[in-house]
């Protein structure tokens, strides 16, 4: 291991926004902050959003720096790579935002009932051989840990250069009945969603789509990754739906 990621984990370990898991919470056990990080972490009670997989947090800093009325938290094992967003938070001040290191797969450890209202999954690794769906972060394991901590209809983002993953995720929600919002395969060249009503259906009345210049905000933030993507000329799809309570996803037929 290199002497930065060294030093990038040692100061890892200093930062107020930043959660690690421990062994325990891996393994089933909750953490103590399940069903209380609004009181404990943010002081208020707006609504929590994640981004999974959130690598460097882009979207997690970019998101918290557009809508100072929700609470943002990025997830992710790799604590080399979270360091940059935590660090950038701190020097930033961003309140409404967290952090947690820890795999998706006990995401249920760290959060209850109904405490999540959005989640959003940008660019996660596409898993395209058939046999690793299972390991997608829209698949059905995935989906209904999801809603076991959402509350009933939240809403599910899903940013990707990859077609596969993209009809993938559109043929399980369709089959399992869930609401569509928006599905694009190219949601930035000849959409006719770019505009003030694309985001009003998120939930949080007062915080979407009261503000002509939010689509273009939102639009706006592109990770490292999703530029390269660009520059290359793939197309980048996007998916909104909303996830229900009661509705067991089950594998796509």
């Amino acid at each position: 291991m290199g002497k930065n990621k060294l030093a990038r984990w040692a100061e890892l370990e200093t930062f107020g926004n930043v959660i690690q898991a421990g062994a325990g919470h891996e393994s089933g056990e909750d953490h103590p902050l399940k069903g209380k990080w609004r009181d404990k972490i943010f002081g208020n009670n707006n609504p929590v959003v994640l981004e999974l997989a959130c690598g460097k947090g882009e979207y997690t800093l970019g998101l918290a720096t557009i809508f100072p009325e929700k609470n943002y938290i990025g997830i992710d094992i790799k604590g080399a790579r979270m360091w940059r967003g935590a660090k950038t938070a701190s020097e930033k001040g961003l309140k409404n935002t967290a952090f947690l290191r820890t795999r998706i797969e006990f995401i249920n450890s760290f959060f209850t009932k109904d405490e999540v209202d959005e989640i959003w999954i940008v660019f996660p690794d596409p898993h395209n051989r058939k046999r690793n769906s299972n390991k997608r972060l829209t698949s059905p394991w995935f989906l209904n840990k999801y809603r076991l901590l959402m509350k009933d209809g939240g809403l599910i983002h899903l940013k990707t250069d990859n077609q596969e993953l993209f009809r993938y995720t559109e043929k399980l929600v369709k089959n399992n009945g869930l609401e569509i919002l928006r599905s694009t395969d190219d949601m930035y060249v000849g959409n006719p969603d770019v505009s003030v009503p694309f985001f009003s259906f998120l939930p949080g009345i007062g915080v979407y789509g009261t503000d002509e210049m939010i689509p273009e905000r939102i639009f706006s933030l592109r990770t490292h990754y999703e530029k390269m993507f660009l520059d290359k000329g793939l197309k980048i799809c996007y998916l909104a739906f909303k996830l229900n309570k009661n509705t067991i996803v089950k594998d796509e037929q």
